[in-house]
This record gives structure tokens, C-alpha cells and sequence, in this order.
């Protein structure tokens, strides 16, 4: 179906159509995901914004405003989601510069015995974590996935991921007492 006008597609979201949903997703997804992919320039993260866009959209249908157009708020919440996104990777950004800071280090003082031996304490470490930390902590530090990937695959909210994957950190620097820690991101980088 085709919308001929913002009042009307917003009117048929308010009242929970889906047909206007899905006319959305079609006509704005790409545009959305180029937008957001030119702000972060991560393709995944990218689909992540977007995503969240549309969730919220949807979630929130009942107060778009009609008297605005459809595509200036999707472009307003695409570039909101982005700067949420930012503002969260920000101080993770920094933690992981540390580490890589702190990775060369290990590396030019150990010598190849000494790394191994340490990548099995580490993952020996991993292997001692409780049971939803350790499958959590694992998807995302050695699969890969996002927390909200984790979040669907194991049906919990997002977070509950954050806060199982904090929790791993944190155990893993008591047990480790931070004198592996570096390798400890080295070895769940390079396991990727």
C-alpha cells in the first residue's frame, strides 16, 4: 500500500497498522542505514541504530506528531540513537586503547613460553566463571556478537548482557589480579 502523505501514514501508525509499518521499514530502512553507516561507519552498528529506530517508533506510534514530517523524525532519531550509541562506546573505547597500550607492553616483555602460559591461565579463568557469565562473556568477547545479538539469542533483555559481561570482568581481575589483564584482551581479540 502506499501512503500518499505523512498525516495519513502517521494516523495509520498511530492506530497500529501494520501495512503503514512495513511501508515505513521499506521506504526509509536503506536511507536510514546509509545515514547511520556515514555517523559510525561500522555496518553492524549501523543496522543496530537503525533497528532501534524503527523498535522505537513502533513502541512509541501512539505520540508521533502529524503535524511533522515522517522523514525528518526518522533522520532526528537516527542521529539521537547515534549519539546514545557514541556516548556508550565511549568509555569502552578508551578501555580498550588502554589495553592495547598495555598488550604492547606484555608482549615486548615476555617471551612466546611465558605468553602461552598465560593464555592458559586466562582461559582457564574464563572457564571458571559462572555459567551465564561464562556463556555471555563468551558470545561476546570470543563469537563476537553484540549485546543485542546476545540479548536474542538467549532471550534476556540487553541489559542483563551488559551487566552479566561487567560481572565476568570483574571476576576475571580478581582472580587474574590484573597481572594478565592485557593479555586477557589480547587473547579474546585474537580468538575473534
Amino acid at each position: 500500500m502506499e501512503f500518499q502523505d505523512d498525516f495519513t501514514l502517521i494516523e495509520s501508525l498511530k492506530k497500529g497498522e501494520e501495512k503503514a509499518y512495513v511501508f515505513l521499514l521499506e521506504k526509509y530502512y536503506r536511507r536510514l542505514h546509509a545515514y547511520a553507516l556515514s555517523l559510525i561507519g561500522d555496518h553492524v552498528m549501523a543496522q543496530d541504530i537503525v533497528q532501534n529506530v524503527f523498535i522505537k517508533t513502533w513502541r512509541f506510534r501512539k505520540k508521533l506528531n502529524s503535524k511533522y514530517t515522517i522523514k525528518s523524525f526518522l533522520f532526528r532519531s537516527t542521529y539521537n540513537e547515534f549519539l546514545n550509541t557514541y556516548r556508550k562506546n565511549k568509555s569502552t573505547m578508551l578501555l580498550q586503547y588502554k589495553y592495547i597500550e598495555s598488550l604492547y607492553e606484555v608482549v615486548e616483555n615476555n617471551d612466546e613460553s611465558t605468553m602461552e602460559i598465560m593464555i592458559e591461565t586466562v582461559n582457564k579463568e574464563i572457564q571458571n566463571l559462572p555459567s551465564k557469565c561464562q556463556k555471555v562473556f563468551t558470545l561476546s568477547k570470543k563469537e563476537g556478537l553484540t549485546n543485542t545479538e546476545i540479548s536474542e539469542f538467549l532471550n534476556v533483555p540487553v541489559k542483563t548482557v551488559e551487566s552479566q559481561i561487567t560481572k565476568s570482568f570483574a571476576l576475571l581481575r580478581e582472580k587474574l589480579k590484573d597481572k594478565f589483564g592485557a593479555i586477557l584482551f589480547f587473547i579474546l581479540t585474537k580468538e575473534k
